[in-house]
Protein backbone atom coordinates (compact mmCIF):
# COMPACT_ATOMS: atom_id res chain seq x y z
CA UNK A 1 0.00 0.00 0.00
CA UNK A 2 1.70 3.18 -1.14
CA UNK A 3 1.01 6.68 0.12
CA UNK A 4 -2.64 7.59 0.35
CA UNK A 5 -4.20 10.54 -1.38
CA UNK A 6 -7.83 11.49 -1.00
CA UNK A 7 -9.27 13.89 -3.53
CA UNK A 8 -12.37 15.97 -3.04
CA UNK A 9 -15.06 15.78 -5.71
CA UNK A 10 -15.15 18.87 -7.93
CA UNK A 11 -18.87 19.44 -7.23
CA UNK A 12 -18.46 19.38 -3.43
CA UNK A 13 -19.29 22.70 -1.82
CA UNK A 14 -16.52 24.18 0.28
CA UNK A 15 -17.29 26.05 3.52
CA UNK A 16 -17.40 29.79 3.05
CA UNK A 17 -16.27 32.21 5.72
CA UNK A 18 -19.11 34.09 7.41
CA UNK A 19 -19.09 37.62 5.94
CA UNK A 20 -20.50 39.02 9.20
CA UNK A 21 -17.70 37.54 11.28
CA UNK A 22 -15.10 39.92 12.71
CA UNK A 23 -12.29 37.75 11.37
CA UNK A 24 -13.12 36.21 7.96
CA UNK A 25 -10.19 33.79 8.30
CA UNK A 26 -11.52 32.35 11.57
CA UNK A 27 -13.85 29.94 9.76
CA UNK A 28 -10.97 28.82 7.55
CA UNK A 29 -8.73 28.17 10.59
CA UNK A 30 -11.37 26.09 12.37
CA UNK A 31 -11.45 23.67 9.46
CA UNK A 32 -8.96 20.79 9.71
CA UNK A 33 -6.10 21.34 7.28
CA UNK A 34 -5.10 17.74 6.82
CA UNK A 35 -6.51 14.37 5.89
CA UNK A 36 -8.68 13.07 8.77
CA UNK A 37 -7.51 9.51 8.07
CA UNK A 38 -4.16 10.52 9.57
CA UNK A 39 -5.45 12.39 12.63
CA UNK A 40 -3.71 11.16 15.80
CA UNK A 41 -1.08 9.39 13.75
CA UNK A 42 2.65 9.08 14.24
CA UNK A 43 4.94 11.76 12.76
CA UNK A 44 8.45 10.69 11.81
CA UNK A 45 11.29 12.84 10.50
CA UNK A 46 12.97 11.15 7.54
CA UNK A 47 15.91 12.18 5.38
CA UNK A 48 17.25 8.82 4.22
CA UNK A 49 20.08 8.68 6.76
CA UNK A 50 20.76 5.58 8.81
CA UNK A 51 19.37 7.11 12.00
CA UNK A 52 16.22 8.28 10.23
CA UNK A 53 15.75 4.79 8.75
CA UNK A 54 15.85 3.37 12.29
CA UNK A 55 13.35 6.02 13.40
CA UNK A 56 11.10 5.12 10.45
CA UNK A 57 11.23 1.42 11.37
CA UNK A 58 10.22 2.22 14.95
CA UNK A 59 7.45 4.59 13.80
CA UNK A 60 6.06 1.95 11.44
CA UNK A 61 5.78 -0.51 14.32
CA UNK A 62 4.23 2.14 16.55
CA UNK A 63 1.64 3.11 13.91
CA UNK A 64 0.87 -0.56 13.22
CA UNK A 65 0.34 -1.34 16.92
CA UNK A 66 -1.88 1.69 17.46
CA UNK A 67 -3.81 1.20 14.18
CA UNK A 68 -3.02 4.76 13.10
CA UNK A 69 -1.53 6.45 10.08
CA UNK A 70 2.11 7.31 9.57
CA UNK A 71 3.07 10.85 8.58
CA UNK A 72 6.59 10.83 7.12
CA UNK A 73 8.08 14.33 7.05
CA UNK A 74 11.03 15.41 4.93
CA UNK A 75 12.25 18.93 5.63
CA UNK A 76 14.09 20.53 2.72
CA UNK A 77 17.45 22.13 3.37
CA UNK A 78 17.91 25.82 4.02
CA UNK A 79 21.29 27.42 3.58
CA UNK A 80 22.42 30.81 4.87
CA UNK A 81 22.94 33.27 2.03
CA UNK A 82 26.19 34.35 3.67
CA UNK A 83 27.66 31.17 2.24
CA UNK A 84 26.75 32.42 -1.24
CA UNK A 85 26.92 36.20 -1.13
CA UNK A 86 28.93 37.11 1.95
CA UNK A 87 26.22 39.49 3.15
CA UNK A 88 25.34 40.40 6.73
CA UNK A 89 23.20 39.50 8.66
CA UNK A 90 22.70 35.84 7.75
CA UNK A 91 19.53 35.32 5.75
CA UNK A 92 18.23 31.86 5.02
CA UNK A 93 17.16 30.88 1.54
CA UNK A 94 15.34 27.74 0.44
CA UNK A 95 17.45 25.60 -1.84
CA UNK A 96 15.60 23.33 -4.26
CA UNK A 97 15.69 19.86 -2.73
CA UNK A 98 14.83 17.03 -5.07
CA UNK A 99 15.53 14.47 -2.34
CA UNK A 100 11.84 14.43 -1.41
CA UNK A 101 10.93 13.04 -4.81
CA UNK A 102 13.66 10.40 -4.58
CA UNK A 103 12.67 9.48 -1.01
CA UNK A 104 9.02 9.29 -2.07
CA UNK A 105 9.83 6.86 -4.86
CA UNK A 106 11.96 4.74 -2.53
CA UNK A 107 9.21 4.66 0.09
CA UNK A 108 6.53 3.83 -2.49
CA UNK A 109 8.52 0.75 -3.50
CA UNK A 110 9.25 -0.33 0.08
CA UNK A 111 7.56 -3.53 1.22
CA UNK A 112 7.91 -2.64 4.90
CA UNK A 113 5.37 0.19 4.54
CA UNK A 114 2.67 -2.14 3.24
CA UNK A 115 1.15 -2.70 6.69
CA UNK A 116 0.31 0.92 7.56
CA UNK A 117 -1.35 3.81 5.74
CA UNK A 118 1.24 6.53 5.17
CA UNK A 119 1.83 9.87 3.54
CA UNK A 120 4.97 11.84 2.76
CA UNK A 121 4.90 15.53 3.67
CA UNK A 122 7.54 17.93 2.33
CA UNK A 123 8.32 21.09 4.25
CA UNK A 124 11.00 23.75 4.06
CA UNK A 125 12.50 25.55 7.00
CA UNK A 126 13.72 24.73 10.48
CA UNK A 127 13.47 21.00 11.07
CA UNK A 128 12.29 21.24 14.69
CA UNK A 129 9.65 23.85 13.91
CA UNK A 130 8.34 21.96 10.88
CA UNK A 131 8.12 18.60 12.67
CA UNK A 132 6.23 20.20 15.55
CA UNK A 133 3.97 22.08 13.11
CA UNK A 134 3.08 18.88 11.24
CA UNK A 135 2.47 17.19 14.59
CA UNK A 136 0.10 20.01 15.55
CA UNK A 137 -1.72 19.94 12.21
CA UNK A 138 -2.32 16.19 12.40
CA UNK A 139 -2.81 16.18 16.19
CA UNK A 140 -0.12 13.50 16.28
CA UNK A 141 0.22 11.21 19.25
CA UNK A 142 4.02 11.29 18.99
CA UNK A 143 6.96 12.51 16.94
CA UNK A 144 9.74 10.01 16.22
CA UNK A 145 13.23 11.18 15.18
CA UNK A 146 16.65 9.62 14.87
CA UNK A 147 19.55 10.87 16.95
CA UNK A 148 22.12 13.17 15.36
CA UNK A 149 25.69 11.94 15.23
CA UNK A 150 28.75 13.85 14.20
CA UNK A 151 30.16 17.32 14.39
CA UNK A 152 27.08 19.15 13.07
CA UNK A 153 25.00 17.92 16.01
CA UNK A 154 27.73 18.90 18.44
CA UNK A 155 28.13 22.39 17.02
CA UNK A 156 24.51 23.39 16.48
CA UNK A 157 22.68 21.04 18.84
CA UNK A 158 20.84 17.96 17.76
CA UNK A 159 17.41 18.14 16.18
CA UNK A 160 16.19 15.57 18.70
CA UNK A 161 17.41 17.61 21.67
CA UNK A 162 15.94 20.88 20.43
CA UNK A 163 12.66 19.19 19.50
CA UNK A 164 12.34 17.47 22.88
CA UNK A 165 12.72 20.85 24.63
CA UNK A 166 10.06 22.67 22.62
CA UNK A 167 7.55 20.04 21.48
CA UNK A 168 3.97 20.00 22.79
CA UNK A 169 3.69 16.22 22.32
CA UNK A 170 5.85 13.19 23.13
CA UNK A 171 9.14 12.97 21.23
CA UNK A 172 10.78 9.58 20.81
CA UNK A 173 14.48 9.64 19.95
CA UNK A 174 15.86 6.51 18.34
CA UNK A 175 19.65 6.02 18.64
Amino acid sequence: MAGHEFFEPADRKRPVADPTAADPLAAEESRPCCDPAFQHGVVVGFDGSTSSERALAYAIGMAHRSHSGLIIVHVANRLPTTVWAGCEPPVFVDVPDHRTEVLGLELACADYLAEVPWILVERGGDICHELEEVGREYEADAIVVGSTHGIVGRLFGSVAGRLAKRAQRPVIVIP
